[in-house]
């Protein structure tokens, strides 16, 4: 079985590849949608220069689909199922994601590899996320808030790791995990990568009703 796994950046696709390797299931590659404009993974704002960090110190390469921006729902599928067919010949058979409980989620990834030959795997699927939170950070995840919506939380989370005294500072209603949307992350360290990335906070930009906190390589960590 060849394994590649979908690579947002953030906390629960890096645990979904933890998992998947203490299971003994070898993930071969990630593979990552890119805004093509921008450079950067659309909902989470992250720079190609960060997932290419992220991927070095996991040990896998790193496909990047570059999409158009704007990008209607035909040039998505169009581009996707090319992408899929690629892989496909690059003998792959199971594409995993890190998705914890958005049923409509799940079912929409079930439908787009329906055919291909390729199956989809849910790794950390139905983990109740107030306990995974807690988990995460408990197995050395660290990670910063790249992305956070503004009518769920208030600007000045964008930037702030992911650690106990965030999920003590969420308002109820918020996932830990932010499942529903309510922020996204990038993975600085953990169990399943091999050193520590040494990233700084730039700018936060608001857009859309989102706080987008600009992450930048920090070249003069010690």
């Amino acid at each position: 079985m060849t394994i590649w796994l979908s690579w947002s950046s953030g906390k629960d696709c890096a645990w979904a590849l933890h998992r998947l390797r203490q299971a003994g299931r070898e993930v071969t590659a990630f593979f990552t949608t890119l805004n093509v404009s921008a450079d950067r993974v659309a909902m989470h704002g992250v720079r190609r220069e960060l997932l290419q960090m992220q991927a070095a110190s996991a040990g896998l390469p790193l496909h990047v689909i570059d999409l158009p921006w704007p990008c209607s729902n035909d040039d998505y599928e169009r581009i996707m199922s090319g992408f899929l067919t690629e892989a496909r010949t690059a003998g792959v058979t199971q594409m995993a994601f890190g998705d914890l409980f958005l049923e409509d989620v799940r079912q929409y990834r079930q439908r787009n590899l329906e055919g291909t030959g390729i199956e989809p795997l849910f790794p950390v699927w139905g983990e109740p996320t107030d306990q995974l939170a807690r988990t995460m950070i408990g197995a050395g995840v660290r990670a910063r808030l790249a992305t956070v919506d503004l009518s769920k939380l208030d600007r000045s989370c964008a930037g702030r790791s992911f650690d106990a005294a965030l999920l003590e500072d969420l308002p109820a209603g918020v996932d830990p995990c932010g499942e529903n949307g309510e922020f996204h992350t990038f993975v600085t360290a953990g169990p399943m990568l091999q050193w520590p990335l040494s990233v700084k906070v730039g700018e936060t930009v608001v857009r859309d009703g989102f706080a987008f906190a600009d992450l930048l390589p920090d070249a003069h960590a010690a």
